[in-house]
């Protein structure tokens, strides 16, 4: 008879290649890249070219968002402090709020603008801010990023317009939304609006998947030419908080659709496993907990899975995690790690 670990570990794996097999047409671009985590446990769900070079476009302003968090802990700066607009801000090609050359907007209004609109203007506005120039503010992003556990993260500017040498990793991307939550929560609230007001105008954000799949909280969408369309989504039902991470989609519409199927696979995965487990507390007799680690364990290790994955900047894993991943990354695992040169980006506005 199969031990409940074995059958939970069969079950995950079964709804895992379906996952695996969701739109195939997008998982074929070189640009495409997935990653699914269940933040509070770090189990991997999903994985497809996670470690793989990637554009960050517009999810870059997600690092530059937890530059301004972190300044405004430190007191540098305060949710109604003024930030100016330079000449070099408010010619940043769109998306942008056009404000004009020595203007100035709230951090609080920025942070709006930076989630909800994209905007590139504000984007370089808070870097010249934080960072003096915006070079760097990047470094500094750069840097902070790496501490944070983003080591195939690399910036070079506070917007995520197209530069051939700003690159990371769908993985990366999931470390950085979880620093984002887990660092600084006063603040998250701000990924789970679907509007922002401005002179007037009324722009809606431009993650349509808040507000309208279950759970959806936040965080970020981008897109440049050369990197597809990208998003990373959090995600919440019961006592699981999804982060989920789509990149190279060939369309927004595509991007969105495939990470709601992830979404919705990954936490009938959860709700079944939890059923499980449920059920076979209920029914099993009790056992020594010492003893019942040390069968737990055994039974793990008979499953040849790959090594727990550490998450970075996530909080200390449990004594004991199931890592599972699709079949493309552990045969990725086993074989000399390489990084994949991106095509040269050219200039589209960021999303």
């Amino acid at each position: 008879m199969i031990s409940h670990p074995l059958r939970l570990a069969a079950g995950l794996l079964l709804v895992l290649s379906l996952m695996a097999s969701l739109s195939p047409a997008r998982a074929d671009t070189s640009r495409y890249a997935a990653f699914v985590v269940d933040q509070n446990t770090g189990v991997v769900l999903h994985s497809r070219q996670s470690e793989a070079t990637r554009y960050p476009a517009s999810l870059t302003k997600m690092m530059t968002l937890y530059m301004l968090f972190e300044a405004m802990e430190a007191g540098e700066i305060g949710l109604n402090d003024p930030i100016r607009i330079s000449a070099r801000a408010a010619n940043a090609p769109p998306s942008r709020l056009d404000l004009p050359i020595g203007s100035t907007i709230s951090a609080e209004d920025a942070i709006r603008a930076l989630v909800v609109r994209s905007a590139n203007d504000v984007a370089v506005a808070v870097g010249e801010r934080l960072g003096g120039t915006e070079s760097g503010f990047a470094a500094a992003m750069t840097t902070r990023a790496h501490e944070l556990g983003l080591p195939g993260t690399t910036f070079r500017n506070a917007s995520g317009l197209p530069d051939s040498r700003q690159v990371t990793t769908a993985r990366d991307m999931a470390r950085l939304a979880i620093a984002l939550q887990r660092d600084f929560p006063q603040y998250f609230q701000y990924f789970d609006e679907t509007r922002f007001v401005w002179d007037g105008r009324t722009y809606r954000n431009h993650n349509t998947l808040v507000g309208r799949v279950e759970g959806v909280d936040g965080l970020k969408t981008g897109y440049i030419r050369a990197s597809g369309f990208n998003v990373v989504v959090s995600a919440e039902r019961g006592e699981h908080r999804l982060i989920a991470v789509i990149m190279g989609g060939p369309t927004a519409a595509s991007r969105d659709a495939h990470a709601e199927e992830l979404l919705e696979a990954a936490f009938s995965t959860l709700e079944q496993r939890d059923d499980r487990l449920l059920f076979a507390a209920l029914s099993s007799p009790r056992i020594n907990p010492i003893r019942q680690q040390a069968l737990i364990a055994m039974d793990v290790a008979a499953l040849g899975l790959a090594d727990p994955v550490e998450m970075g900047s996530a909080q200390a894993a449990p004594p004991l995690r199931i890592v599972l991943a699709d079949e493309s990354s552990q045969l990725a695992d086993a074989r000399p790690a390489t990084r994949s040169a991106p095509d040269e980006p050219s200039l589209l506005r960021g999303a």
